[in-house]
């Protein structure tokens, strides 16, 4: 399956249609969100950074959860997907650093995942599984044609969800 993988960089997001292989590597306090339509075996898999985007202009959409999620459903909908059909499986929001002072910076991460569960249920996209938090940064590969998604961690098991 190498010859149909994509890698999806930090801040970034692929489109895969049938059999292809998404991969995105050191999610961190990042999270990875692999959305999937069943019916056209189509997905995308979006790497954000942050959780919200304060940015005048929005110049990076794909850097937040708010404007990065909306931006992969109105792509996925350009391609025919259902947003009905949707479901999404999310990986990372690690807290990767202790910041001394009560500095809300140390755990981005659970800020991310709070924002991901926030705005997917306002979208009303079904969130089918998750492998979150922790301190451990994750490879996610993500199946476009079966919809499974694996989360590879240095020195663990690798975790199919």
């Amino acid at each position: 399956m190498n010859d149909r993988r994509l890698t999806v960089g930090i801040a970034d997001m692929k489109i895969g249609q049938g059999e292809c292989e998404l991969v995105t590597y050191a999610l961190g306090s990042c999270i990875g969100l692999c959305f999937h339509d069943p019916r056209m075996k189509l997905g995308a898999l979006l790497h954000i950074m942050l959780p919200i985007n304060m940015e005048t202009g929005r110049a990076h959409p794909l850097k937040y959860a708010d404007t990065g999620i909306k931006e992969t459903l109105k792509q996925l909908e350009a391609r025919g997907a259902s947003k009905s059909r949707l479901t999404v499986k999310i990986a990372g929001g690690a807290k990767m650093f202790e910041v001394s002072g009560g500095s809300g910076l140390g755990n981005i991460g659970q800020r991310n995942i709070e924002s991901v569960h926030t705005i997917l249920k306002r979208e009303n996209i079904r969130l089918l599984g998750e492998e979150v938090g922790g301190r451990v940064a994750r490879t996610l590969f993500f199946d476009v044609g079966s919809g499974q998604g694996c989360i590879r961690s240095y020195g663990q098991k690798d975790i199919y969800f």
